[in-house]
């Protein structure tokens, strides 16, 4: 099954459930994770779509597509967690994962523009991310793994002048409306196991890693987040970054206005979003090289 959220005019947005390639069924829900705040919803959506008639659906062309969890109570971050690439890094895999959080703010659409403000090093990083389907407090692997409700694309945007001007993550991370999510979620028994994560600049490839690598599973990452903060359903983890992105190119490599940030996961789907960088009073933006690709993040 495949879930979407699109919009419906304003600030109007419902949940849908996605017909093959070609149509989206709206559902009774204002978006993805509302719907999954009901236990019942598989149920709810099997009935639908069973009675549901030509007439009631959205065909593709006319689907204008959300963030998946534009109210997403949590998103939480993983940092490096390839293990192939924490190696050729020379460095030692890590006992604990590194995370930082995000606002619902932060998310945008599958095709949405990225719009960055006062940042000159705009960089890339495609993701796995998951998506919680039931509460999870102090759970084990297991009880983490079955409170999966699905998986879908993500792109961790990130601001890197600002995210290096202190320790701390959180402020090159969080701009509004720059980590697009979507185009659905595929629920955990249409699509579960290992991934190929890829992303590409301008049609270019510049990341592709498969989760198999990854140091820290979905299951375990939610295991752990548990442990300190309830997880519910509609909160969204994002897993981490192959290598390639563009900090670890010599030079380094970052977004330019007019960029086309292409992200896709093979039997999940495809981001694509246009980049538009804007010159204010806290930094011109600066057009970079483009040169090969480093496999350093």
């Amino acid at each position: 099954m495949k879930l979407a959220t699109l919009r419906t005019g304003g600030n109007s947005t419902t949940a849908a459930l996605a017909m093959g390639a070609d149509a989206y069924l709206p559902l009774p829900a204002p978006d993805v994770g509302a719907l999954l705040s009901d236990p019942e919803w598989r149920n709810a959506v099997e009935a639908i779509a069973a009675a549901a008639s030509d007439a009631d659906v959205v065909h593709a062309s006319a689907a204008e597509l959300a963030p998946l969890l534009p109210q997403a109570g949590k998103v939480i971050c993983c940092g490096l967690n390839y293990s192939d690439h924490i190696r050729e890094m020379g460095r030692e895999l890590p006992e604990f994962p590194t995370l930082f959080a995000k606002y619902a703010d932060t998310l945008t659409g599958a095709a949405d523009a990225i719009e960055v403000h006062g940042s000159s090093k705009v960089d890339w990083e495609a993701e796995l991310a998951v998506v919680v389907g039931l509460p999870l407090f102090r759970a084990d692997e297991d009880q983490a793994r079955h409170a999966i409700a699905g998986y879908t694309v993500a792109n961790d945007v990130s601001m890197r002048d600002w995210q290096n001007r202190t320790l701390q993550w959180f402020q090159g991370k969080a701009f509004d409306a720059t980590t697009p999510v979507g185009p659905v979620m595929v629920t955990t028994d249409d699509a579960d196991g290992d991934f190929d994560v890829r992303g590409y600049v301008n049609g270019e490839l510049v990341q592709s890693g498969n989760t198999s690598t990854l140091v820290f599973s979905p299951a375990r990452l939610l295991s752990y987040i548990s442990q300190f903060t309830v997880l519910r359903p509609g909160d969204l983890v994002l897993t981490g970054t192959p290598g390639g992105v563009g900090m670890g190119m010599k030079p380094p490599r970052f977004l330019n206005d007019g960029d086309v940030l292409t992200t896709e996961i093979d039997g999940i789907g495809r981001l694509e979003n246009s980049v538009r960088i804007h010159q204010n009073d806290a930094g011109a933006a600066v057009r970079t090289p483009v040169t090969a690709t480093s496999t350093k993040e």
